[in-house]
């Protein structure tokens, strides 16, 4: 009788320990499961969160780089057109400068000194001292050179072509352009030698073919200009 009562309680409190351990397991063990679940979901994150973190400084950097290089891009042009529009604007007052040191010369047909000089000699003449241009002789030469400018858009400097009939006989320099469009030149003029007119003269004014600019924006030749040529024809006006 005592064997079979302490029998049944041993059987009891193995029953009791194996349910305990079985308990203990399953509820245990899911809640380790989950807070290792809860870690690694957070250490992605954070990972994830550093990536874009990283990638948007890298994307930053990339564009202000980009940006430093074109403000400096568009420095480098304009400083780089500033400097063009000095060279012009110093060589074309280079060109009138020279030119207004011959007024009152003597016209001279076939003449090229200061002492008397003709139309296309004063201009090449002018341009070789003032800009270090060699043109041809004769206005119907010059007339070849450079590039053809309309009437409405002429600037000082430009070189302006006259004809009795249809060959260009005669040439002056664009001295200025008023507000109001009226061109004055200067050049020598069979009755006064070198002097100053205006388009709007009745004499000149019909006579005007059109114009030739020889000095780019940049302050250089539009072409390679021609060597000089020996004196053959001079002009009729």
């Amino acid at each position: 009788m005592k064997k079979r009562v302490l029998f049944y309680l041993v059987a009891f409190v193995s029953t009791v320990s194996l349910q305990s351990c079985v308990t203990n397991y399953v509820v245990s063990k899911p809640a380790t499961y989950t807070k290792e679940y809860k870690t690694d979901a957070k250490l992605a994150s954070i990972d994830t969160k550093k990536m874009e973190q990283d990638k948007q400084q890298l994307i930053n950097s990339f564009l202000a780089e980009k940006a430093a290089s074109l403000a400096n891009a568009k420095n480098s042009i304009k400083n780089s057109e500033i400097a063009k529009s000095i060279r012009h604007n110093k060589t074309i007052d280079n060109i009138l400068t020279e030119a207004q040191t011959y007024l009152g010369t003597p016209y001279r047909y076939g003449g090229m000194t200061r002492n008397g000089i003709d139309c296309s000699a004063f201009v090449l003449s002018v341009f070789g001292a003032a800009a270090g241009l060699s043109l041809p002789r004769v206005a119907a030469s010059q007339a070849q050179e450079g590039e053809k400018i309309e009437k409405s858009e002429l600037q000082k400097g430009d070189l302006i072509f006259f004809s009795h009939g249809r060959r260009i006989s005669h040439v002056g320099i664009v001295e200025s352009v008023t507000e109001d469009g009226e061109v004055k030149f200067i050049h020598a003029a069979t009755s006064r030698g070198v002097m100053v007119s205006s388009l709007n003269d009745s004499y000149w004014g019909p006579k005007y073919r059109f114009g030739k600019r020889i000095i780019n924006e940049n302050g250089e030749a539009y072409n390679n200009l021609a060597t000089t040529t020996p004196a053959s024809n001079g002009t009729s006006f």
